[in-house]
């Protein structure tokens, strides 16, 4: 086997010219960037039909050769971050229009100033007064604009507030004498248990008419509200009118995962990441069949276990992505990862030192246990394993 170098480059053999996916050790993280490429034109499409401006977010892939599928030539698009090493990693990238889409706190302030004094216009987001009084300070004190957006509540899931919420003018009071106001956000985080297409619809026309309305109460008080941002991959992917909203914001739509084929918005074929393993062991009175790759190469989310059909922690493919069918990772340790038939018939044939790829639940949680990604082109078939084209770094931390 040939290992990867700490610069995240893989090390061929001597007798080998190209690395396929039979030569670095396992467990590791690969990505169809021909199925990325093809999840990302469909999206654009879409935005496009919507009449909307899309701000990518990159916390799924946090990578710079993934986010380089996302626009056309030298001029980086728009991002939302998750993280300030995010936002850091993608200016030194070239990217200079980052909203920072995770509560403020004082504390990471004078790394988003730093960022604003580099030229890079990064957005911060809040939703109480106090947030707005220490943005509006750190933008006195820094003699220049820190611009912040408001977070909207539209559907009970983590912070934000109501579109009616009595403070909300305020807020907006607070942002606008400091010359920081900059718009309104919203995420519709309850759009990944909508089941149904309809369920997914209402959704997003919700999630429109929660900022939209927002927007309106700052601009009766006479707010200016230049951003009315919405989204989520789901409702991104279900949305019909977008009237009065400026962007559309997504992210796990770049690899898609199983829960996204759960609820109908992907199929199976249309997943670009997956994690390469080896078949260490088998446990026929059982009817397991162990691999290497546990929860610390697939992670312990479980998000298909509320749906109709429970995944376990991924389904199962060949090295070129063929399912191997009813075979599931039901169960995972931290270093073994057990593999089981779905009805109980019998095992497949499958030696030790056979390499699978597993399927995620979630995409963003399975990225995150790994530095980066080795590259295959799924639609152009080779003989043998598939032809590793590429290593793309990742970044991590906060």
């Amino acid at each position: 086997m040939s290992p990867v170098s700490p610069e995240g480059h893989v090390r061929t053999p001597a007798s080998a010219t190209t690395p396929t996916l039979s030569d670095p050790d396992t467990p590791f993280a690969v990505v169809d960037v021909h199925k990325a490429r093809r999840n990302v034109e469909r999206l654009a499409a879409r935005a496009d039909r919507l009449g909307v401006g899309l701000r990518p977010h990159v916390k799924t892939a946090k990578s710079l050769d993934v986010a380089a599928l996302l626009h056309e030539g030298d001029s980086p698009c728009p991002v939302t971050v998750s993280t300030l090493a995010e936002a850091e990693a993608f200016a030194d990238g070239g990217y200079t229009d980052i909203t920072y889409a995770v509560g403020i706190d004082p504390h990471k302030l004078p790394r988003v100033v730093a960022l604003l004094r580099r030229g890079v216009t990064l957005r911060v987001l809040l939703d109480s007064a106090e947030q707005a009084e220490f943005v509006a300070e750190a933008s006195r004190r820094a003699g220049l604009v820190v611009p912040a957006q408001i977070e909207i509540d539209c559907d009970g899931h983590r912070g934000g507030l109501r579109p009616d919420a009595p403070g909300l003018p305020e807020i907006g009071r607070i942002l606008h004498e400091a010359g920081c106001l900059d718009g309104v956000l919203t995420h519709a985080g309850e759009s990944y248990f909508a089941r149904t297409a309809e369920e997914q619809r209402l959704a997003a026309r919700n999630e429109r008419d929660s900022a939209v309305a927002a927007a309106e109460r700052l601009r009766a008080a006479g707010l200016p509200v230049s951003a009315v941002s919405v989204g989520s991959t789901p409702t991104a992917h279900a949305a019909e009118d977008l009237t009065g909203v400026t962007e559309l914001r997504a992210g796990n739509y770049v690899f898609f995962d199983l829960v996204m084929a759960g609820l109908g918005v992907c199929r199976i074929e249309d997943l670009a990441l997956s994690v390469v393993v080896t078949v260490i062991g088998h446990r026929p009175e059982f009817g397991w069949i162990l691999t290497d790759g546990g929860w610390m190469a697939m992670s312990r989310d479980r998000g298909t276990a509320a749906q109709a059909q429970d995944q376990g922690y991924g389904l199962v493919t060949d090295l070129d992505g063929n399912l191997v069918q009813d075979l599931v990772m039901t169960a995972a340790s931290q270093e073994h990862g057990t593999l089981t038939v779905r009805d109980g018939t019998h095992l497949p044939d499958l030696p030790i030192g056979t390499r699978l790829r597993i399927l995620p639940n979630h995409a963003c949680a399975t990225a995150a246990q790994h530095h980066g990604y080795h590259v295959v082109n799924g639609s152009r078939p080779t003989a043998g394993a598939p032809v590793v084209q590429a290593f793309w770094g990742r970044v991590s931390g906060w």
